[in-house]
C-alpha cells in the first residue's frame, strides 16, 4: 500500500507524539478476548452488534510508521513496536495489519527473502530479534489480532538492481524483475514468479499462528505517464489463449489470488485472506457494474486487479477497499462507495471491511471535509445502515496514536465505547 502519491503513502511528515486519549481504556478489550467472552457494542439504535473488525495498518515501508528510523537497537525496536500495539488497545482496537514484506524482503528470519533495510539500515543484516514472532505473540496477549501484511510483487522503490543485497532473488533472477516509474517490479507474467512470491509469503504462514494475511492495493503498477511495463516477451510466451494483453494480465493476478488462498487454507486453515484495493473497481461510465465515480484509476484496467471477481466468487475471505474520500467529494464519494461495495460482498460470503483514511485528517493539504474531526465518526455511522460492513481499518498506526485533530477520539467515543471481537 506505501508507495504512491495519491495515498500520501511514503510521507515523513514528522508528527509530535501526544499522549493516548484518556477516553479509552483498553483493558476491557483483551480482558475479553483473553476470556474468550463475546463482548457487544450499541450501534445507536437499539440493536446490539458482538462481532466487528476495528483494525489499523502498521506500515514498515520507508519507516512509514515503525521502526521511527533505521539502525535502532533491537531492544528500541521492539519497545517502539510494543507502543504501537499498546495504542491499538488503548483506541479499543482488535486487530493490526502489520507490513512484514514490503519490498520483496523480511521482517522474520526467511530462507527466501533478506531481511529488511528497515530495521538495520542494510538489507540482509539480521537485526539481532524476530519482529514478526514477537509482534504475533505480544498482539496475541493484549486480545489483538495479528494480520500479517505482505506486498507480492515490489522490490525496490529505486530502479538499480545493484543496491539489493548480492543473494537477493531478484539478483540471482534478473530475468524475473522489471523496472517501472522509478520502481523494480516482479513481473506477474512468469509462473515461476508466482509460485516464489507465495513460497516466500507461506513461510511465514507455516511458521507463525498469524490470524490472517493480508494484500494491499499493488498488483501490477499504478499508471506512469510515458512509461510502458515491459512484458512483451511474457506475453507472446504465454497469452496465446487471451483476446489481449489486459486480459491475460488480470489472469495472471487472479491465479495469484486463487492459488495463494488454497495455499494459505492448506497450511493455516483458521487464517484469513484478505486484500485492500484501490477503492474503485471501474467507474460507471466504463462499465454499468461499476460506482457512480469519476476515478482516475480503476482497479480492473490499470491494475490487471479483478477485484469485484474475487468478492462475488468468494476468493478471498474479505475485501477492504480503500474508501480514501470524504463523504460528498465528488469524484469519489465516499457514501456512494460505501453502498457500492456492500452490494457487491452482499450474499457472497466474503467478509467487507472498509479502509479509511486517518492520514488525512487535519492534513492542511486535504478539502475542508478532513478538517472537520467529526468526518471519520460520519463514515462509521454510515456504514451501520450496511450489514455487509463488518468493520473499518484505519491507515494508519502513527495517526492512530498521534491523532493530530482528535479525529480517532471521537471515533473511539462515537463508536467503540465498548469492546468487540473481529467477525470469524
Amino acid at each position: 500500500m506505501s508507495g504512491k502519491a495519491r495515498h500520501a503513502r511514503m510521507s515523513r511528515r514528522a508528527f509530535a507524539v501526544t499522549a493516548l486519549s484518556t477516553l479509552v481504556a483498553g483493558g476491557a478489550v483483551a480482558g475479553a478476548a483473553l476470556a474468550g467472552a463475546e463482548p457487544s457494542r450499541s450501534n445507536g439504535k437499539g440493536k446490539r452488534a458482538t462481532r466487528e473488525l476495528r483494525g489499523m495498518w502498521l506500515a514498515t515501508v520507508a519507516n512509514r510508521d515503525w521502526p521511527s528510523k533505521q539502525g535502532l537497537t533491537a531492544a528500541q525496536q521492539r519497545a517502539e513496536l510494543i507502543t504501537h500495539l499498546d495504542t491499538a488497545v488503548s483506541r479499543r482496537l482488535n486487530a493490526v495489519f502489520f507490513q512484514v514484506r514490503p519490498t520483496a524482503d523480511a521482517l522474520w528470519p526467511s530462507p527466501y527473502e533478506p531481511w529488511s533495510q528497515v530495521l538495520t539500515g542494510t538489507q540482509g543484516k539480521d537485526p539481532g530479534w524476530d519482529p514478526l514472532g514477537t509482534a504475533v505473540q505480544e498482539a496475541h496477549a493484549r486480545g489483538l489480532e495479528l494480520h500479517a501484511w505482505f506486498n507480492p510483487y515490489r522490490v525496490a522503490n529505486n530502479t538499480d538492481p545493484a543496491k539489493l543485497i548480492a543473494s537477493h532473488p531478484a539478483r540471482r533472477h534478473p530475468d524475473w524483475v522489471v523496472p517501472y516509474g522509478g520502481k523494480l517490479y516482479y513481473n506477474p507474467g512468469l509462473p515461476e514468479v508466482r509460485a516464489f512470491v507465495q513460497d516466500a509469503m507461506l513461510d511465514a504462514v507455516r511458521k507463525y499462528a498469524i490470524d490472517g494475511v493480508h494484500w494491499d492495493d499493488y498488483f501490477y503498477p499504478y499508471p506512469v505517464a510515458g512509461q510502458t511495463f515491459d512484458d512483451d516477451a511474457e506475453f507472446a510466451k504465454y497469452g496465446g489463449a487471451f483476446p489481449d494483453r489486459a486480459s491475460w494480465r488480470r489472469d495472471n493476478i487472479d491465479r495469484l489470488v486463487r492459488e495463494t488462498a488454497a495455499r494459505i487454507k492448506a497450511v493455516r486453515p483458521g487464517a484469513d485472506f484478505g486484500i485492500s484495493p484501490f477503492g474503485v473497481w471501474r467507474n460507471v461510465a466504463t462499465d454499468p457494474l461499476g460506482s457512480d465515480t469519476r476515478a482516475g484509476v480503476q482497479t480492473y484496467d490499470d491494475l490487471y486487479a479483478d477485484t469485484r471477481k474475487w468478492v462475488r466468487q468468494n476468493w478471498i475471505d474479505y475485501i477492504c477497499p480503500q474508501i480514501y474520500w470524504n463523504i460528498g467529494f465528488a469524484a469519489a464519494d465516499y457514501a456512494k462507495l460505501l453502498p457500492w461495495w456492500a452490494g457487491v460482498a452482499k450474499g457472497t460470503g466474503t467478509k467487507l471491511y472498509v479502509g479509511e483514511a486517518l492520514y488525512k485528517a487535519g492534513d492542511p493539504a486535504q478539502p475542508a471535509a478532513w478538517q472537520d474531526p467529526a468526518e471519520l465518526s460520519r463514515h462509521l455511522t454510515l456504514a451501520q445502515g450496511h450489514p455487509e460492513a463488518k468493520g473499518h481499518v484505519f491507515f494508519s498506526a502513527k495517526e492512530v496514536g498521534a491523532d493530530r485533530i482528535g479525529a480517532m477520539a471521537r471515533v473511539v467515543a462515537d463508536h467503540y465505547q465498548q469492546p468487540a471481537m473481529p467477525p470469524r
